[in-house]
């Protein structure tokens, strides 16, 4: 049968369906992926089975693995991470706020892929607000404020020794197994607003979290404008509330969304396997 690709109601999102992911893919087959992929923006594959093995499979026929920094592999793996929380774990929701995975480093991430294991019976919805339908309709004055500006982007505020998941998270029961270190001190500088480099879409590029400043404005005028885009970036009508299945893979564009993770499944357990493609072949 041939590869179906139905889209959602949303800016962003889609179904592929008439696929086998567990086995490897014709290159005319990757190719059509990675297109549904920049139209779309969001993939979702169900009824996936694909043990770990699989998934690095899958990642690299899209491209080479990308650099995860601050949370530890599983174990006998270099490349996936664990995106887990426990039954009763009181820590806070991990990525519960919107961002674009990595967006610190000098390259970020083109991609990630997560694929659903343990999935609960409710809550837990991923949520991807499309950064392109946001900058087509960025009101003027906040255009005007960022047009031609570099964020300043840092892992400080998540992942340094005094951040959200530092030292203080630490006495939680988090399950996940989090490193925050010093290194989450650097910055990076990306345009706010910029042309996607493979569809020349215009973007906007972060938000606030990983954003802590814009280059050369004074850091309470940047904190002001950085709440009303964010508060413009994740409105409703640019959102795509992606509900998971187990054996789901989930492919996004981190260059063209952001996403956040959500609650609500208090008392089940949830796993989830996780890598990150740094660009595509």
């Amino acid at each position: 049968m041939t590869m179906t690709v139905h889209a959602s109601n949303a800016t962003c999102g889609a179904t592929v369906r008439n696929i086998d992911l567990s086995e490897p893919l014709e290159t005319e087959v990757v190719t059509a992926c990675k297109d549904a992929l920049l139209k779309h923006r969001v993939l979702a594959f169900p009824q996936q089975s694909l043990d770990d093995d699989a998934l690095e499979r899958v990642s690299l026929q899209f491209g080479p693995f990308g650099d995860d920094p601050f949370i530890a592999p599983i174990p006998g793996r270099h490349h996936i991470i664990a995106v887990q929380r426990k039954a009763h774990e009181q820590a806070p929701i991990f990525a519960e706020n919107w961002h674009t995975d990595w967006s610190f480093q000098a390259q970020p991430p083109a991609a990630t892929c997560l694929y659903g294991i343990t999935i609960p019976p409710q809550g837990g919805d991923t949520w991807f607000a499309d950064q392109v339908a946001a900058a087509r309709e960025l009101p003027a004055a906040l255009r005007q404020a960022i047009q031609g500006r570099r964020a300043v982007h840092s892992a400080k505020l998540p992942y340094a020794p005094s951040g959200v998941y530092g030292d203080a998270d630490r006495g939680t029961d988090r399950s996940m197994d989090i490193r925050a270190d010093d290194s989450a001190e650097a910055t990076m500088l990306h345009p706010l607003l910029s042309l996607h480099p493979e569809t020349g879409e215009e973007r906007i590029f972060g938000c606030i979290g990983y954003v802590i400043g814009i280059e050369g404005m004074p850091d309470d005028e940047a904190l002001e404008v950085l709440m009303s885009l964010v508060e413009h970036q994740g409105s409703d009508e640019f959102v795509y509330k992606h509900r998971w299945q187990s054996d789901m893979l989930v492919i996004w564009d981190n260059r063209s969304v952001l996403h956040r993770a959500t609650g609500g499944y208090e008392g089940y357990d949830r796993l989830l396997h996780r890598t990150t493609i740094s660009h595509f072949n």
